[in-house]
């Protein structure tokens, strides 16, 4: 669940970013490094986890489904929250600037 969670936002931050490409003000490049790098790390687990249960993966019981998707929208929260504070820091539309 979590390898799927962060997939879909990698691939919706991907077209996100690919439609506005010229304009990457928001630097959402970074948001998509983030998700893809949390995609890669969770497909590499789940191959190590499919070696180690064989096709008792695919079964999962429902504590463990919750469990796992909780776990998939933190990292995406976290990812938002790192995303969030990169921008800050560059302040784009010069927002913290202003204020001074």
């Amino acid at each position: 669940m979590t390898l799927l969670l962060t997939v879909f936002a990698a691939i919706v931050c991907t077209i996100v970013w690919y439609t506005h490409a010229q304009d990457d003000k928001l630097s959402v490049r970074t948001l998509c490094f983030l998700f893809w790098g949390a995609s890669l790390m969770w497909l590499v687990d789940a191959v190590f986890e499919y070696a180690e249960l064989g096709a008792e993966y695919f079964t999962p019981a429902l504590e463990d489904m919750i469990n796992d998707a909780f776990l998939g929208l933190s990292v995406i929260a976290l990812g938002l929250v790192i995303w969030l504070v990169v921008l800050m820091f560059k302040d784009p539309m010069g927002v913290f600037k202003k204020q001074k």
